[in-house]
């Protein structure tokens, strides 16, 4: 929310409701940024929050608040730990093992979920189990055989291209020996053990097949194939937890018909092995395709690039050093928690953080300006944005028009992987040939021209209405490209109530995830609970609770 008239109105409407009390900073406030920033605690009627607040000499800057627990419904951990195995003699004992066992046999059969997600991956798995913190009934549908082939499934050299303490998930961070960067295998590993030691309720092999609301009854049906059964589920509430991006893009280039080799979308690549001793085109130029030209050069194949449009380029050390530097070694070493650190960035309201990612972006092409300049000098288009905020502002904008260069880009710039600028025309009999003529002689043509919207995977199992009700999903309003206005102020449809009843939307990075699972699970909880939720609407009509 921006601008004092805005804020005002907020305030007067909902304070008597929500009765913020008991304010007082925690530890001390700090200088940064030509503000004076402090962390602070408060409670409200229902809850306990966080909050970080901003003075600047003529006043308030900015004010982030945060619910972190729910009174009297607090996450079954720390001092509220359940206690397991009783220790005193007790016949027929229920061991752990069958009490799980009797529990998953019920849950989604003689007893209903609350929360249905759809999409066992980072996100899905993030939530559900930050509700069984909060003993919310949860079911989370994969299609998958097994938690983590969601990486485990994806072309051999992908990994993590942000360092160990921005990925963790909810209450298991990384231990002290993992990777910087992890590969998608450790990472696919790490995922399935953590559905397994947080106990959630997680289907394999399962399928939304459709989904309605019964305006009636208040709560979803739910057709999924649970490994080739049919189950009907009712849910109070459903998940979209699917990943940021939809289904793969795939352009119909004319020609295509005729190619005498193969075409297939970067979705259903795997490893550069398979191409040894082809010639190998791959059209398009963000994190994608440079991760297979990698990979392919990696294998010793011969394999060009089509750029058909900038991109924004930062290495993986820049990333780490200039724009994530609080999530390091060195910051916990000042006491810079990475709990700290997730607050801190939260905090900052998008229309702000646009002006500030103006100056790290000038920070992030110093760093990097050698191999930008040498990038340059071999014909590739650089972008920082349409505005100079770089990297993380396309992220949030778009989801699209990077790179995190993690050897790809070196590899570019001294022309070990061919680069050639420009559209694609068609595609001939022997390779793809672009808008000025020239001919890329090739045998496998690999489509890294990204994804649909998420809500395009939505679709499959959503009704038409249902999804042109809720609208767009991710982006800001920026007015930038793919970023269509009006100006938002926050992500959206995204963590929040959309515009359907009971219909949730769960994405983004692993930090986001981390952040914002927190945020949706006490949403759901409030209404698990019964305690009432009115949503504050920004001057329209009352929305519902």
């Amino acid at each position: 929310m921006e601008g004092r008239s805005s804020i005002v109105a907020m305030a007067s409407t909902v304070v008597d409701r929500v009765r913020p009390g008991s304010w007082a900073v925690k530890g001390h406030a700090r200088a940064l940024n030509g503000a004076l920033e402090a962390t602070v605690t408060f409670d409200t009627a229902h809850g306990r929050g966080l909050g970080n607040v901003r003075l600047r000499p003529d006043g308030c800057w900015t004010l982030f608040t945060k619910l972190v627990a729910l009174k009297g419904h607090e996450e079954a951990c720390g001092p509220r730990r359940p206690i397991g195995h009783e220790p005193r003699p007790r016949r027929n004992r229920e061991t752990w093992a069958e009490q799980r066992a009797r529990e998953q046999g019920e849950l989604g059969v003689s007893r209903q979920p609350y929360v249905v997600i759809v999409g066992g991956g980072q996100c899905g798995m993030a939530l559900a189990a930050r509700l069984r913190l909060l003993e919310v009934p949860t079911v989370v549908l994969e299609r998958c055989p097994r938690a983590g082939d969601t990486w485990r499934n994806r072309y051999k050299a992908l990994c993590l291209h942000d360092p160990a303490w921005v990925c963790h998930l909810p209450c298991m961070p990384f231990p002290d020996h993992w990777p910087l960067y992890a590969s998608k295998d450790k990472v696919a590993d790490w995922f399935e053990m953590y559905v397994s030691v947080m106990e959630l309720d997680y289907w394999t092999k399962s399928t939304c097949t459709a989904a309605s609301w019964d305006d009636d009854e208040k709560h979803w049906v739910l057709s999924v194939n649970r490994d080739g059964q049919s189950v009907q589920l009712r849910p109070k509430h459903l998940v979209i937890a699917t990943g940021l991006y939809g289904l793969p893009r795939a352009p119909q280039f004319p020609g295509a018909e005729s190619f005498q080799g193969s075409i297939l979308h970067t979705a259903k690549y795997t490893r550069g092995a398979d191409y040894e001793g082809k010639r190998v085109v791959v059209i398009g130029s963000n994190t994608s395709a440079h991760d297979v030209c990698q990979d392919l050069w990696e294998q010793g194949v011969d394999v060009t690039m089509v750029q058909r449009s900038s991109t924004a380029i930062a290495t993986v050390e820049c990333t780490r050093k200039v724009l994530l530097k609080d999530y390091s070694e060195e910051a916990l070493a000042k006491g810079i928690t990475t709990e700290d650190t997730d607050l801190a960035i939260a905090s900052v309201p998008y229309k702000v953080l646009t002006e500030l990612h103006k100056v790290v972006c000038k920070a992030m092409q110093e760093h990097d300006a050698e191999l930008h300049e040498r990038l340059r000098r071999a014909g590739f288009l650089l972008d920082s944005g349409e505005d100079g905020s770089g990297v993380f502002l396309k992220f949030l904008r778009r989801g699209s028009g990077f790179y995190f260069d993690g050897g790809a880009s070196q590899l570019i710039a001294d022309g070990s992987i061919k680069l050639k600028g420009g559209s694609v025309a068609r595609i001939s009999e022997r390779g793809v040939v672009t808008d000025d003529g020239t001919e890329l002689p090739a045998d496998v043509v690999l489509l890294a021209t990204g994804y649909q919207p998420m809500m395009s995977l939505a679709r499959t199992f959503l009704e038409k209405d249902v999804v042109d009700r809720v609208g767009a999903v991710w982006g800001l309003g920026s007015g930038t490209t793919n970023d269509p206005g009006p100006w938002e102020g926050e992500l959206r449809n995204v963590w929040k109530p959309t515009a359907q009843e009971g219909l949730w939307i769960h994405a983004g990075n692993l930090l986001q995830n981390r952040i914002y699972s927190d945020v949706l699970a006490l949403q759901l909880k409030a209404r698990h609970a019964g305690i009432p939720t009115p949503i504050y609407s920004l001057g329209l009509e009352p929305a519902r609770q």
